[in-house]
């Protein structure tokens, strides 16, 4: 049996996207390849928002080209965004690559990889429009308790620095039944949290009309009977109403978490940006949120050094991160990609100085977020156990979950003070903690647990570890296995 390797970069839809590409393959015949043994197929797929992306991914597909020699039958297939504006440009500078697929035919892979094996040539198929949507193809999830449900994909705006609607195409949107009837699915499989995916989450309803879509299918997944957790990402400020801030106020199992991406303080850069948003309806918007949600933790995206950022522009980008207190932030140096309006813009600000802008934001956006998780300092939190969040919790002893509003909590898992019979907590179960310390980017637990809840996520969990063995086969170039990452490692399109 051949097997195989997912190699991950970029957002969470990628991420989602790469479960697809695994079911794909298992559903094909293959199998993961064992951790520490060469796959016979290695899939890459890309993210093409920072421009270090195309480096490294030839870097990597340098790196495989001996390896690829030394095993007969090997091949490599690139997919994603990078794939979808690069094109055959892949194949003319690594002529060992043997498939790319662009990120509108996924579906093709497996086709792909047998075509280019007995035709023993590259295959390049790229589709300028989605035939089919992702989330009707088969899956294979890395957790047992978390999930990701795509709501849309593509993307109708027009950034000036984001090349991903170019790649992504317009916006598509599933049917709000199609949705439901996948997340009932999936609670029904053992999964307690959901993710709702969108390259503007809270656009979707635009390609049949609702304006009010989005509000109305929170409401609705909160009604689905064993659902404890419903998070989306990522939201638009532009379209960011009031329907969506009720909607998540009313609904008990959305949670008291807001990923918002602000990318600049300053009216001027978002206007050239082409954000159509300004900092007085963004710092309006956390306000609202704040008061319908007291308890809620807000993240965002930020980028320092866009074309014509001046010092006051900056100074602006500050004063919204000191007013919005955030509980943790994304922050980039403008990466030129081509192909945008922004890579031709005037104005480029000196390395140096984004640089030096760079370290001020991000040693005051540790700050806030320090104080943010200080004052959480007392705190009872249930929280969801997660497994391969804690990267140090082998050698703390600690195990790691997730708050409610999504901050990591690292505890101790030390249950003195319950029945001696209470069994240990296992991934997708919920223990009830008291926090001892903040972070800047985490919470700590050092207290004894104050509660274990058995879940039917645990339980699937368990079911799933003590199955078959299975092998990981995506690889996301971050801690994988658990439940979905809270925010990407790239500039959301948001």
């Amino acid at each position: 049996m051949r097997t195989y390797e997912v190699r991950t970069y970029g957002c969470q839809m990628n991420v989602h996207d790469s479960e697809r590409l695994t079911g794909l393959l298992e559903d094909a015949g293959y199998a993961a390849a064992p951790t520490g043994e060469q796959a016979d197929v290695v899939v890459f797929n890309t993210c093409a928002v920072r421009e270090n992306a195309d480096n490294r991914l030839y870097g990597n597909l340098g790196h495989l080209a001996p390896v690829k020699a030394s095993h007969p039958g090997m091949q490599i297939a690139v997919g994603g965004c990078l794939a979808q504006k690069d094109r055959d440009t892949i194949t003319r500078k690594a002529p060992w690559v043997d498939v790319v697929f662009g990120t509108h035919n996924i579906g093709s892979l497996p086709a792909l990889l047998d075509r280019a094996r007995s035709q023993e040539e590259a295959q390049v198929e790229i589709l300028e429009s989605l035939e089919v949507f992702p989330s009707t193809l088969p899956t294979r999830r890395e957790s047992a308790y978390a999930a990701w449900v795509s709501v849309s994909v593509g993307c109708n705006n027009t950034c000036t620095f984001c090349i991903v609607p170019a790649l992504r195409g317009k916006e598509k949107d599933r049917r709000p039944g199609e949705i439901l009837a996948e997340v009932e699915a999936l609670v029904a499989e053992g999964v307690s949290e959901i993710t709702l995916l969108g390259q503007n989450v809270n656009a979707y309803g635009v390609e049949f009309g609702d304006r009010q879509a989005f509000s109305k299918l929170l409401r609705a997944c909160g009604e689905v009977e064993g659902l404890e957790r419903i998070r989306f990402t990522s939201p638009h400020p532009a379209e960011f109403t009031d329907d969506v801030i009720e909607a998540m106020a009313e609904t008990p199992s959305v949670m008291p978490s807001l990923h918002m991406p602000l990318q600049s303080g300053s009216d001027a850069v978002l206007k050239a940006m082409r954000r159509s948003y300004r900092q007085k309806k963004f710092l309006g918007i956390i306000d609202r949120v704040r008061a319908a949600i007291p308890d809620a933790a807000i993240t965002t995206d930020i980028i320092v050094g866009f074309p014509g950022e001046t010092d006051a522009d900056f100074e602006d980008t500050l004063h919204v991160v000191r007013e919005a207190r955030f509980a943790g932030a994304y922050t980039f140096q403008y990466s030129k990609r081509p192909g945008t309006p922004a890579a031709t813009m005037a104005g480029e600000v000196p390395p140096e100085v984004v640089k030096e802008r760079y370290g001020r934001l991000a040693a005051l956006v540790d700050d806030v977020a320090w104080s943010e998780n200080t004052a959480q300092v007392g705190r009872r939190l249930d929280l969801l156990v997660a497994e391969g969040e804690g990267r140090k919790d082998a050698a703390t002893h600690r195990l790691s979950g997730r708050a409610p509003d999504n901050r990591l909590v690292h505890f101790s898992p030390d249950l003195s003070g319950l029945d001696p019979a209470t069994p240990a907590p296992r991934p997708g179960d919920v223990v009830t903690v008291e926090v001892t310390r903040g972070a800047p980017h985490h919470l700590v637990s050092d207290a004894p647990v104050l509660g274990v809840r058995r879940t039917r996520s645990g339980d699937a969990w368990q079911a799933r570890v003590e199955g078959p063995p299975a092998p990981a086969g995506v690889g996301l170039g971050m801690p994988t296995v658990g439940a979905p990452a809270p925010l990407p490692p790239a500039p959301a399109c948001g």
